[in-house]
């Protein structure tokens, strides 16, 4: 019973360790649904729940479960890889090139995001639904990992120029902050032609902001003391949130995320795209098969007006249902 337990709260407490938060996550896969055309859009209405709240299952496997070969499925250190023209294609290629410690210190992400796609396709084509929606809530996750710009260096929190903690202040506090106020409308999912070409654009349009992410913090914390940095207590003590990390001010975020200028807005956008381009794309590729015949009719009858409801909400840019607990 006691060793259930400490499972049980070690996969609680990595929820507040995952990539984009829970907040971006679940927004990100949620959102992607309202953007996919009829019929595949049904489909995934009548299971929105199970993609929306599986998209922070991945880093649950890597944080709680200590899944060894989960970690290295969220990042890329592209500093470390040297020319892109020398990279592999594929995963197996990357696994022929690089020893395990290699690929665990670096990463393996666009290559794992192309292998997901590849076992979505075969999924789709065989009908097979529940790994279906596994594979398409864990899809969601990894592309949102790869609009992170962090999760595409080897500085990957800042740790290389001084400024420890910038991870998850871009990724998580600032959306919980201020992603309530997020447009989440994105329009219609787009075939993707070019799978390969696609997820390295990606990974490669997110590492551009790199610098520039280092750089919005850097000036902002100029015009600030070092001591209204962190949030304090009516004792004067710096405010630790439940994962013994100090709590980063809300004035200091609000600063920092006008310095930003809608970047986390901008790469949260991009997720939602990415991962309705990715699930349509898969469908296609695998026939355009009739997957609203897995579900029971009166299932998809009954939610046909929630969704008519919902997918007029997301037009305007917000989405219904999707409450995250605050992580800080």
């Amino acid at each position: 019973m006691k060793k259930v337990f400490t499972i049980i709260v070690s996969i609680a407490l990595s929820i507040g360790l995952i990539s984009w938060g829970v907040f971006g996550h679940e927004h990100i896969n949620n959102a992607a649904v309202f953007a996919l055309p009829k019929p595949l859009q049904s489909f995934f209405y009548n299971h929105i729940n199970f993609i929306t709240n599986e998209s922070t299952v991945p880093d649950v496997r890597k944080h709680a479960l200590s899944d060894r070969a989960e970690n290295p499925r969220h990042y890329i250190d592209l500093e470390n890889f040297g020319s892109l023209d020398s990279l592999p294609k594929t995963l197996d290629e990357v696994n022929k090139k690089y020893d395990k410690k290699f690929i665990n210190d670096n990463g393996i992400l666009p290559w794992y995001v192309q292998e997901i796609m590849i076992k979505l396709t075969k999924a789709m084509k065989e009908k097979r639904k529940a790994e279906i929606l596994f594979l398409a809530a864990d899809l969601g996750h990894y592309l949102g990992d790869a609009t992170m710009p962090l999760h595409t260096s080897a500085n990957h929190d800042g740790q290389l120029t001084n400024q420890k903690g910038i991870h998850s202040l871009w990724e998580s506090r600032l959306p919980e902050l201020f992603g309530e106020n997020y447009n989440f409308y994105t329009g219609e999912a787009k075939y993707i032609t070019d799978v390969e070409k696609e997820t390295w654009n990606i990974i490669n349009d997110s590492h551009k902001l790199v610098d520039e992410l280092l750089l919005a913090d850097r000036k902002t914390k100029e015009t600030f003391n070092a001591d209204e940095i962190f949030e304090k207590d009516a004792q004067g003590n710096i405010v630790k949130n439940k994962f013994k990390q100090n709590v980063v001010s809300v004035e200091y975020c609000t600063a920092f995320n006008t310095a930003l200028n809608g970047m986390v807005e901008n790469q949260m956008r991009k997720a939602i795209a990415n991962t309705a381009n990715y699930w349509y794309t898969a469908w296609v590729n695998a026939g355009k098969p009739d997957l609203i015949e897995l579900d029971a009719p009166q299932l998809t009858k009954r939610n046909q007006t929630l969704l008519k409801q919902d997918y007029e909400l997301w037009k305007k840019g917000k989405l219904f249902g999707v409450k995250s607990e605050n992580e800080f």
